[in-house]
């Protein structure tokens, strides 16, 4: 073994075997494909299964010499033709008689003056005396160079190109990393492995790995981000694998900026950092945030130093998280982010994901088999997640599955239904255990020491305390997970295995009355925003109603969770929307009550009076009296500075102003928008005028129209008072007039700036198509291992 392993490759002693049989036909053929690419520094064209007339890929024009001429010596010029066969079943030996159809083609690919070297590839094994039939039957149908390279010398050839596995990573799980990796990187390696294999085994290489591979290696930094069940974990671990091998890193899965920060050694600057869920795992945490805002300038001073950062994170929780890591000042974080979106993974994507995560599951053939027509359809399902299809190829989810076409993609589409079926089936030991470990937040502590409200859930479920010990060991692998505390790595425990799965068991606690405690207990703010009713009067069949002495534990909750910079505009609406519409006036009373500075925030309210929420918060206020009186002149007051100075015309037909204000104050804010917008001394157009050279990116007709809006609508609302709506009407002709005024002045700005006889480009960039999103042949087709 070398001594140095940041140069050249790194290989043991031995024979490496990588268990190339799990990999379905495509996957093999695109593996081959990758292999010749990088050995060879030829470039390969490979074709789709349906029209290949016995070609799964070809070369042409001149052979340059590689630098590693494994297998190949005085190649003459002319095509190549490269074939595939692929077996599924393990330690096959091909045998000449396997060929007999390729044989029939070769022929013919000869008189076409197609086939000049053939170049056969396989994952079994090849014996001598086959070798030579083999070369002689091609040598008898006019090859004049044919090459056949078996299983073994695949294997080999992975073993010894550290560039080929970081672009073709789902090796790292098909075989001995003792293979490749020196014994410093190997010791590393056995905490990642550990609950790494299944997912580095079924990993698909995706464009988004691609782009955060290139990332890291040019920036040495990245930011994964998506929804739940997307891949980012899984992108960031076979990254880090990627490191231990190819880059020769020495590997850290920290927790937090302040554990990045201890490690990080100024002398050893070839060091990889993976942080999973950086700014908190199903909600925003401000102090892991406020952590790297006070580590930041540390931590960008490691990566100018050398070392490679890759964070995660759930995409609504850097949005809450963003503002406070001052994203100006470290531009990294903003230019380097690898958004993980379900909707960047085309369908071939999906399919590989869905057909490794069945193929290496623990499904029988026979289940398989009867899923197989189903594949196709449930791949192409939205949404779909990457770790719904792994639950798929596990029989431990689908217990309750009917093997049709409904109840494939159903499940991929609804999995949460499933999940609640599978845990109602579960014993109580096993359902108890559940519920503590959810009931605990991120992690149940181990040992495990039971306080009042923990036994209460044990003796609730029917379960004891050795039968909890007994279910959290069996739980662990498939539910949940035993590891360190996110922040604080001496304490060790357990967490759900991933964070649907503890979303799927909120649903069992919130249909059993007797838990509706737990449940509460174990939810997060969005779930609490969609899924509660707190007392309204309307019927919502699938909401979760909450007595009423359940109401100020659900207020404090609330209080607890809010993040209080909800920017996000999803994020601001489902909050406004359940105080709106699901909480009766004794709740409100106990939230008021509970959060004094509530009615302030909701005053707090801007521009856009027609679409934002908090007055429609104001107005539920209102209703319940919860209002005084102080505070409802303050709410008149800024809605009449909006109403003029925008102006803002919002008010005017929403149904909640109507509630706020009575028709004096409704009257006397029309009064001020008279007096204020047509009065001769009005600075309305000088005004937004000016402020217009701050948005230049916008057309005068783009940056005009919420003024016309408004105006039209005072215009409109005004229509029984001639003469006022004629006033409107002529500041309406002023704005067309501004408009017309600005054009012209934009027109002649670019004319000024053109620059003449720009020649045109002298390169066009092609895409070359994707041959398998042609193919006619299922990636399925091979997923019962025949």
């Amino acid at each position: 073994m070398t001594d140095h392993p940041r140069e050249g490759t790194v290989a043991a002693p031995g024979s490496p075997d990588f268990a190339l049989h799990t990999l379905g036909w495509r996957a093999f053929q695109d593996l081959c494909a990758a292999v010749l690419r990088e050995v060879w520094a030829q470039s390969i064209h490979t074709f789709a299964d349906s029209n290949d007339g016995g070609r799964d890929g070809a070369f042409y024009g001149t052979w340059q010499q590689p630098p590693d001429p494994i297998g190949v010596q005085d190649v003459p010029d002319g095509p190549f033709v490269l074939q595939c066969k692929h077996t599924k079943k393990a330690d096959t030996t091909l045998a000449p008689s396997d060929l007999d159809d390729e044989f029939a083609k070769v022929q013919a690919l000869v008189d076409r003056g197609l086939c000049g070297s053939y170049v056969l590839l396989t994952n079994a094994r090849v014996s001598g005396t086959s070798e030579a039939t083999i070369r002689q039957r091609l040598l008898d149908a006019g090859v004049a160079y044919p090459l056949i390279l078996d299983g073994q010398w695949i294997c080999d050839t992975i073993a010894t190109h550290q560039r080929l596995r970081t672009f073709v990573p789902r090796v790292y799980g098909l075989g001995d990393l003792s293979q490749i990796l020196d014994e410093r990187a190997y010791t590393q390696a056995q905490y990642l492995l550990s609950y790494l294999r299944e997912e580095l085994a079924t990993f698909v290489v995706t464009d988004a790995y691609r782009r955060a591979a290139q990332a890291v290696q040019q920036h040495g930094f990245v930011l994964l981000l998506g929804e739940p069940a997307v891949g980012k974990s899984v992108i960031a671990a076979t990254l880090a694998m990627t490191a231990l091998d190819a880059w020769g890193c020495l590997t850290v899965n920290a927790h937090d900026a302040a554990e990045l920060v201890r490690h990080w050694n100024p002398d050893e600057p070839n060091q990889f950092f993976w942080i999973d869920d950086a700014f908190g795992a199903v909600r925003h945490e401000p102090q892991l945030t406020d952590n790297w805002s006070r580590h930041m300038r540390q931590v960008m001073t490691a990566v100018h130093g050398g070392a490679k950062i890759v964070l995660t994170s759930r995409d609504y929780i850097y949005r809450d998280a963003r503002p406070q890591l001052k994203e100006y000042a470290y531009p990294l974080l903003h230019e380097q982010q690898v958004v993980v979106d379900v909707a960047q993974l085309p369908l071939e994507e999906r399919r590989q994901i869905l057909y490794n995560h069945i193929s290496l599951g623990d499904q029988p053939a026979e289940v398989r088999g009867k899923m197989k027509p189903h594949l196709e359809e449930a791949a192409a399902q939205n949404p779909f997640h990457p770790e719904v299809a792994r639950r798929l190829g596990r029989q431990a989810f689908t217990r309750h599955l009917e093997l049709s076409k409904n109840g494939v993609t159903d499940f991929m589409r609804r999995p949460t239904a499933f999940l609640r079926d599978l845990y109602t089936e579960l014993g109580p030991d096993e359902r108890a255990a559940l519920a503590l470990t959810y009931q605990a937040g991120e992690i149940l502590p181990s040992p495990l020491t039971l306080d009042a409200a923990q036994q209460d859930v044990i003796v609730r479920l029917g379960s004891s305390p050795a039968g909890i010990d007994r279910a959290l060991n069996a739980l662990t692998g498939t539910f949940l997970r035993f590891s360190s505390s996110p922040g604080n790595e001496t304490t060790t425990g357990w967490s759900f295995r991933h964070p649907t799965l503890q979303e799927g068991f909120a649903e069992l606690l919130a249909a059993n009355p007797n838990l509706l405690g737990v449940f509460l207990s174990g939810l997060q703010l969005e779930k609490m925003l969609t899924e509660l009713d707190c007392g309204s009067d309307k019927q919502r069949g699938t909401l979760v109603k909450v007595p009423s002495t359940l109401y100020p534990f659900v207020a404090k909750r609330l209080q607890d969770l809010d993040p209080r910079h909800r920017k996000d505009h999803w994020e601001d609406f489902l909050w406004c929307n359940f105080f709106t519409t699901r909480c009766s006036d004794e709740f409100l009373k106990h939230y008021t009550e509970t959060d004094p500075n509530f009615v302030s925030e909701m005053m707090n309210f801007g521009i856009y009076l027609g679409s934002d929420r908090k007055p429609e918060v104001l107005a539920r206020l209102h209703q319940a009296e919860l209002i005084n009186t102080e505070q409802h002149e303050e709410i008149v007051q800024n809605l009449t500075e909006y109403a003029v100075s925008v102006p803002d015309s919002g008010w005017v037909d929403a149904p909640h102003w109507n509630i706020i204000l009575s028709e004096e104050e409704r009257e006397a804010i029309w009064e001020e928008v008279r007096s204020g917008l047509l009065s001769p001394t009005s600075t309305l157009l000088s005004d937004w005028s000016s402020n217009r050279w701050g948005n230049r990116d916008q057309t005068p007709e783009e940056y005009y129209a919420p003024l016309r809006e408004s105006l039209e609508a005072y215009r409109d609302s005004l229509s029984h008072q001639p003469e006022i709506a004629e006033e409107f009407n002529r500041l309406l002709t002023e704005v067309d007039e501004l408009i017309e005024e600005e054009k012209l002045e934009d027109d002649e700005e670019r004319e000024a700036m053109q620059q003449p006889n720009v020649p045109p480009l002298n390169h066009i960039l092609t895409t070359q198509p994707n041959p398998a999103a042609t193919c006619h042949r299922s990636v399925f087709d091979d997923i019962d291992g025949y």
